[in-house]
């Protein structure tokens, strides 16, 4: 129930102070405060609004907000503005649905005009449910402004990037063997192909060539791709394999059979055989043999008829799986393309861009060779004609991981079509140089993932057969060819004539002009951009550069930080770099933190569908944003490793928010009414005071540290810090808050001050809400608000080493006596006669021997030099004097918990009435009278009729029985 309670207070907390931020305008002002060291820039990668913020963009969230708090309060300008994804499948695919479409004809039978106008007013309907979440976690973005991909001054940009892409040489349109999605129609990136692996079960097949000029001896090819196998054109053989002719028994017609495959693949021959030769491969190189299937095989106007059907030596070829022999299809796949294009080979492109056999197949036309429902549909009816016509030899299923769609899910296919690229492979040398600049958090990102994710680049392919998105900005002469590139929507209305306020695809697809080399019309090119091609450009498009803000821009680029998720590393961080080395020689970002994944508490990837995970609003509203933050701020998520997400351990992580609570509430109860002026340094007077204030000065510093080198776990040093102020400085200094010496007591008050002071700054970027409560709960700011705040100055003067390493001794001293307590069975509240202490650095003086024995609770410390390392020894014999202080500290205990549960104060004095048989009892109440007063804050203490329950002291009955004095004068 107390939980409950202190969750729902923390949460009305944070509602408070968000209204406070708001009306207040503090994030604007922090913003618009004066920045002595200038500019520091972020990029924010646009998220779409698609769908509601899960737990990946918390974590992210979280990473872009903790930054530029920092740098904020390290003297820089951090502008934050939002922008939104607007472009691609993501959004098509909600249009798609809710048309019910089957294909992209449907869209084309519809009007590309009236599918891109619904995608448009698509793109915001969850800016709403964003706002309200990245509101609650207390992150600052600029959402009034945001920016968005499908605006006009954006796409020019983009239009610009592309241009200048040009105008360097590294565009230029290919046909090449590329993956493709079946049900969008549309080519997909290297990267968009790794994103959307799963494991399958499909069928492979081993299929038997006849050779022309040999009857009966068969080459064996092995494929996991039977459907291919009607676009075959080529066998692929290494000129240097060993291969061998076996005869062997064909098991179906019991006829003796020839078969040719690579000497190191016999462990597939699984009945008997003879070797009847040996040959190397080049002894194969030339021959022809007879198709499979005779579909295209008598069509005489085949360009390149003539080569095809015949084996060739390609270095691709390896002898570690099938038969050592290749099936080449030069439609659909890069190798057998290339090996086409080096032979002149025949070209076979049998299937539909939408993944169907085309209709001169007529035993099989109509059929998906890759349907979502049943992958090896197509494979086993290819199989079922191979076996009839004895063309297989064997078949078999196997499960292996295969490229899916990243968004609809339907499975790729490898496909050859024409394609836009950028050339990167022109780059890359540059791109792998400028990387080594860039500084990754973690470390082993730079050159793991990414390093060789760049390493292994390939041509960037970023046309796109569709309709939402930015447009190649070419236009292309219908008759002589000729090709215009457009870098503004100004250039195009120069050209056109016509005015220009829209650059999406059914606007500007209607815009035509004469070609000037002759009597031709220019018309752009049909295809759209790549998303990720707006996503790397968003750097200059977010500023409308260069056509606006080109001084700003050129100053503050690369940016100082950039964060996503360890996905981005293929991806966003990938195309922000290739554009930023093509275009402008640099690297686009300074600095970058990767975090993983937040996966369900059974380490199963979160679905809404499965329920398993908690609505992050409803966790916010429960714990506290700032536990959320903290909990995935400390945790691996923040180093690129996946975390299992749990209830249990953020509340169990986040426990010191109350300890701190109880610290401010101590220091609010005992500075009321009392002024104190800043700590200086001649007040460290007491050592507490020099070890809690060393402490903070190491704190802010490590803290710093780590941050400025994007090492989030620098939040860690927090709750170590709180435990030691709570647990140590403040159980300590206690009874110097209630005692007599007034110097103490103003010394005490003005370093406990200080050290909540810089506790909310150095707290402010990782837990706003609790930093900004501590802040104005203090009183007597300096700012506004702590946001407002600058980072604390670190005082290496004020570091005490000695004292550091001597607390560091006393507190092991304490360890190691409560070890001894728990040994004998004796709590702490009983009192101990004395503890000895050995070691042969022991060096402590009577300040540091007090706080030992009042800790320990023993009435002598003997300290002494000896042999080896630290150990104590106990005394734990219980004399009568002893219990009878064992019995007070009880009573103590007691009577301060009732106080407790009453809501009594420090100020409020009472009566403390008790009744008891037992002896013991009754002698420290006789005997320890003025003691008891003290310790309870009783203005009088009467032994009589008690109403209060009994309870047990140290095994002594008692009743104990409070009430507050009124008007109570000392």
């Amino acid at each position: 129930m107390e939980k409950q309670t202190n969750s729902s207070l923390v949460s009305k907390m944070e509602e408070e102070i968000l209204n406070f931020w708001e009306q207040k305008e503090i994030f604007k002002k922090s913003v618009e405060k004066e920045a002595p060291k200038g500019d520091y820039v972020f990029y924010d990668g646009p998220p779409f609004a698609t769908g509601t913020p899960h737990y990946g963009h918390i974590v992210a969230s979280t990473m872009k907000d903790i930054v530029p708090r920092y740098w904020t309060m390290k003297g820089y300008r951090v502008e934050r503005t939002w922008g939104w994804d607007c472009h691609g499948l993501p959004i098509e695919n909600i249009v798609e649905k809710e048309m019910g479409s089957k294909s992209k004809k449907d869209i084309e039978k519809m009007g590309v005009a009236e599918f891109n106008e619904r995608c448009r007013s698509k793109v915001l309907v969850y800016v709403g449910e964003w706002e309200k979440v990245i509101r609650r976690l207390g992150r600052w973005a600029d959402m009034n402004n945001a920016y968005k991909t499908m605006d006009l001054n954006f796409m020019e940009s983009v239009w610009w990037v592309f241009k200048q892409l040009w105008d360097k040489g590294l565009i230029y349109e290919g046909y090449r063997s590329m993956h493709i999605c079946p049900r969008c129609e549309t080519t997909l990136s290297q990267q968009e192909v790794a994103e959307g692996y799963k494991d399958i079960k499909d069928l492979s097949a081993t299929a038997k060539f006849e050779l022309a000029d040999e009857p009966g001896t068969f080459v064996l090819a092995w494929t996991t791709t039977p459907w291919t196998l009607i676009g075959n054109v080529a066998l692929a053989i290494g000129k240097n394999v060993d291969y061998v002719v076996l005869g062997i028994r064909n098991q179906e017609s019991g006829i003796r059979e020839k078969i040719i495959l690579s000497k190191n693949r016999l462990e597939i021959i699984k009945g008997e055989y003879e070797i009847i030769r040996k040959l190397k491969g080049k002894d194969l190189v030339g021959k022809k043999y007879k198709p499979l299937f005779d579909y295209y095989f008598g069509n005489e106007k085949l360009e390149n008829r003539q080569n095809g059907w015949k084996i060739y030596a390609a270095d691709f070829v390896t002898t570690e799986e099938g038969t050592g022999v290749v099936h080449i299809a030069p439609a659909f796949g890069e190798d057998d393309m290339n090996l086409g294009k080096k032979e002149k080979l025949p070209f076979i492109q049998h299937v539909n861009m939408d993944g169907t056999i085309k209709a001169e197949v007529k035993d099989l036309a109509g059929l998906n060779v890759k349907p979502t429902d049943d992958t090896q549909k197509t494979d086993v009816e290819i199989i079922k004609y191979l076996a009839q016509h004895n063309l297989l030899f064997a078949k078999e299923k196997y499960e292996h991981s295969y490229p899916h769609c990243w968004r609809c899910e339907t499975p790729l296919i490898n496909y050859a079509t024409s394609s836009w690229f950028v050339n990167v492979t022109k780059i890359k040398d540059k791109a792998l140089k400028l990387a080594k600049k860039i500084n990754w958090s973690p470390k082993h990102i730079k050159e793991g993932r990414f390093g060789n994710w760049l390493e292994g680049a390939r041509d960037w392919s970023i046309s796109r057969q569709r309709f939402w998105a930015s447009v190649i900005p070419i236009w292309q002469c219908d008759q002589c060819g000729e090709k215009r590139v457009f870098g503004s929507a100004a250039e195009l209305e120069k050209m056109s004539g016509e005015k220009i306020t829209d650059l999406h695809k059914h606007i500007v697809d209607k815009i035509t002009f004469k070609c000037e080399k002759c009597d031709g019309t220019m018309k752009r090119v049909p295809d759209v951009l790549d998303t990720w091609f707006d996503s790397g450009s968003m750097p200059y498009a977010q500023m409308h550069y260069p056509f606006q803000n080109k001084e700003k821009f050129e100053k503050n680029f690369p940016a100082e930080f950039i964060a996503e998720g360890d996905d981005q590393t293929r991806a966003w961080f990938y195309y922000l770099h290739v554009i930023a080395t093509a275009i402008r020689g640099q690297e686009a970002f300074k600095n970058v933190i990767v975090n993983g994944i937040v996966l369900a508490e059974d380490g199963k990837k979160m679905a809404k569908r499965l329920k398993n995970y908690p609505d992050p609003l409803l966790v916010m509203n429960k714990y506290g944003a700032d536990a959320l933050r903290y909990y995935l701020c400390a945790s691996p998520v923040m180093k690129a490793d996946n975390i299992n997400f749990s209830e249990k351990d953020l509340a169990e992580q986040t426990r010191f928010f109350n300890i701190l609570l109880n610290v401010l509430s101590f220091y609010k109860m005992f500075a009321q009414g009392v002024a104190a002026a800043d700590l200086e340094k001649k007040d460290l007077v007491n050592v507490l005071d020099k070890w809690i204030t060393s402490r903070l000065e190491q704190t802010k510093q490590a803290v710093a540290e780590k941050m400025d080198n994007y090492n989030l776990h620098a939040v860690r040093e927090i709750p170590i810090f709180i435990n030691d102020l709570s647990t140590w400085y403040l159980r300590r200094s206690r009874d110097r808050f209630k005692g007599d010496d007034q110097e103490d007591k103003t010394r005490a008050l003005k370093t406990l001050r200080r050290t909540l002071y810089h506790l909310a700054r150095i707290m402010a970027p990782f837990m706003p809400f609790m930093a900004e409560h501590i802040y104005q709960e203090l009183g007597a700011k300096t700012a506004e608000s702590v946001h407002l705040e600058t980072w604390p100055e670190i005082r290496k003067e004020w570091i005490d080493e000695k004292v550091l390493a001597e607390m560091e001794t006393v507190r092991k001293i304490v360890e190691l006596g409560l070890a001894k307590r728990d040994e004998a069975g004796i709590k702490v509240r009983q009192a101990l006669q004395k503890l000895e202490v050995r070691s042969k650095k022991l060096e402590l003086n009577k300040e540091y021997l007090n706080l030992i024995k009042e800790e320990l609770n023993v009435r002598e410390v003997v300290a002494e030099k000896g042999k080896g390392e630290l150990k104590v020894e106990l005394d734990t014999v219980l004399t009568d004097d002893l219990k009878l202080d064992g019995l007070k500290r009880e009573i103590v205990r007691l009577v301060n918990n009732m106080r407790k549960n009453t809501g009594l104060t420090i100020k409020d004095k009472i009566v403390l009435s008790w009744r008891s048989d037992s002896v013991l009892v009754k002698k420290v109440f006789s005997q320890m009278t003025d003691e008891l007063k003290k310790d309870t804050l009783s203005g009088e203490i009467a032994e009589g009729q008690v109403e209060g329950k009994e309870v047990k002291v140290n095994g002594e009955n008692a009743r104990l029985d409070i009430s507050k004095i009124k008007n109570y004068a000392n």
